[in-house]
C-alpha cells in the first residue's frame, strides 16, 4: 500500500469533524514509525522520521485530492474532512482545542438548567502557560520517546488556535487558572463543565450565566436537585468569597439545612465590601450572617 492512500484512509478512521495540522502531523509521523498500516506494509518508505517538507507535501496532496479542504474561520490551521459535517460547533471547539469544555451559560443549557439559548458559545479553557504546559505533556504522551525527533524535523506541534468564531457562532473563551471538572459526553466528541462546577461557575461569572437574577432563578429552580453535587464542588473548590455567595443563597435565601453549608460562615468577613452580584454595583443592603452586599435590586 502506498503512504497516501493509507493517509486517506487514516483520516477516515478519525472521530472528530476536523483535523488540525498536529493530529495530521501525528498520523504522518506514526506511519512513518510503523512502516505499515493495519498490518499491510508501507511501499518505499525507508526513513524512520517525517519531515516538514514530507508533511507539506502531503497535506497539498490531500488538498488537491480533496480528502482535506481549509475551514475559513481558521487560515489553514484547521481542515474539514471529505463526507463529515461539521455543523456542530460546540463538538467543532471541543475538536479544535483539545482542553476546553463548554462552560458558564452553555454548560447549563446543556445540562437543562435553563430555558435561555445562548447566542454564543461559551467555553473555557486553561490559560495560556498551564494550556502549554498541559500541551507539551500531551505530545510527549502521544510521541513517547520520539518526542524530541518529532520537534527536530520540524513537525507541526499542538499549538493553540483563536477561536473568535465558528461560521456564524461567536465564541466567548474564558481563561481561568481555576481549570474546573468536566465531563465528556459520551458518544460525541464533546466535554461539559460538570454540574457542581457549573453552580459554582454562576456565583464567579454571573455575567456568563445570564446575569444574577437569573442565577438566583437557577438555584431556586434546580439546587434542590443537585444540592450534594453543588456543596461537594464548592466545598473542595470554592474560594472563601465563593462560599461566602453560596452560603447566603443555600441557606439564608433557599433555607437549606446543611451543615457544610453552615460551616462556611467562617469565611464571612466583617468591615468588608463583598457583594452577591460579582458584576454588579455595591449596595448597602447586608446579610448580617453572611456579611455581604445584597446588590441584586
Amino acid at each position: 500500500m502506498d503512504l497516501s492512500k493509507a493517509l486517506s484512509l487514516s483520516l477516515g478512521e478519525l472521530a472528530e469533524p476536523v483535523v488540525a495540522r498536529y493530529q495530521l502531523g501525528l498520523i504522518l509521523h506514526r506511519l512513518y514509525s510503523d512502516k505499515a498500516y493495519q498490518g499491510e506494509k508501507l511501499d518505499r518508505l525507508q526513513k524512520s522520521h517525517a519531515t516538514s517538507v514530507e508533511f507539506n507535501f502531503r497535506l497539498r496532496e490531500l488538498e488537491n485530492s480533496g480528502v482535506l479542504k481549509p475551514h475559513p474561520n481558521f487560515n489553514s490551521t484547521v481542515f474539514l474532512l471529505l463526507g463529515r459535517k461539521a455543523e456542530n460547533v460546540e463538538e467543532f471547539a471541543c475538536s479544535v482545542d483539545p482542553f476546553c469544555y463548554l462552560s458558564h451559560l452553555s454548560a447549563m443549557s446543556h445540562h437543562g438548567l435553563t430555558n435561555r439559548l445562548p447566542m454564543k458559545l461559551f467555553l473555557s479553557s486553561p490559560v495560556t502557560k498551564d494550556w502549554n504546559t498541559e500541551a507539551v505533556a500531551r505530545m510527549k504522551k502521544d510521541l513517547g520517546e520520539s518526542y524530541d525527533a518529532y520537534c527536530q524535523h520540524g513537525m507541526p506541534r499542538l499549538a493553540r488556535l483563536k477561536m473568535p468564531k465558528i461560521g456564524r457562532t461567536e465564541i466567548h473563551c474564558f481563561n481561568s487558572i481555576h481549570w474546573g471538572a468536566y465531563t465528556n459526553v459520551r458518544g460525541r466528541m464533546l466535554r461539559v463543565s460538570s454540574i457542581g462546577r457549573s453552580f459554582l461557575d454562576m456565583l464567579r461569572n454571573p455575567e456568563l450565566c445570564g446575569g444574577m437574577h437569573h442565577v438566583l432563578e437557577v438555584y431556586q429552580s434546580h439546587a434542590a436537585t443537585y444540592l450534594p453535587l453543588i456543596v461537594d464542588e464548592i466545598d473542595r473548590n470554592g474560594a472563601p468569597i465563593d462560599k461566602v455567595r453560596a452560603g447566603y443563597l443555600l441557606s439564608e435565601r433557599l433555607g437549606f439545612q446543611n451543615d457544610t453549608v453552615e460551616s462556611w460562615v467562617q469565611f464571612a468577613q466583617r468591615g468588608g465590601s463583598r457583594k452577591l452580584d460579582a458584576s454588579g454595583e455595591y449596595l448597602p443592603v447586608w446579610s448580617a450572617k453572611w456579611c455581604l452586599s445584597l446588590n441584586l435590586e
